[in-house]
């Protein structure tokens, strides 16, 4: 499966909704999980993707969407990934920010 790198937070919310299997990774730091996330989403921060690559070993072939906070580590993430053939590896545009924003304002924003 191959898929757009990018995908906007209307997108996620609907696969979310529509009960879609996908992994959510938060490419983040730790101290910013801790001021805000998104449920169910997995915590691998952006510096430590490729030492726990094996991690992600089992979701090869799956959706992974990557989200940050405006979608510019994410962007990488993603890039990074399918370069190592995780070809349904995307890059949630606007990051947590535009989840606040447009789908949850609940989320708190920082």
């Amino acid at each position: 499966m191959t898929l757009d790198e990018e995908i906007d937070v209307q997108a996620v919310h609907a696969l979310r909704s529509g009960g879609e299997p996908f992994l959510l990774l938060d490419c983040r730091e730790p101290d910013e999980h801790a001021i805000t996330r998104i449920e169910g989403a997995v915590l691998i921060p952006m510096q430590t993707i490729p030492e726990r690559l094996a991690e992600l070993e089992p979701r090869r072939g799956d959706r992974i969407v990557v989200h940050c906070h405006h979608g510019v580590r994410s962007l990488r993430v993603a890039r990074f990934l399918r370069a190592r053939g995780f070809m349904a590896a995307q890059s949630m545009r606007g990051g947590i920010e535009a989840w606040s924003l447009e789908i949850d304002p609940a989320t708190p924003r920082y």
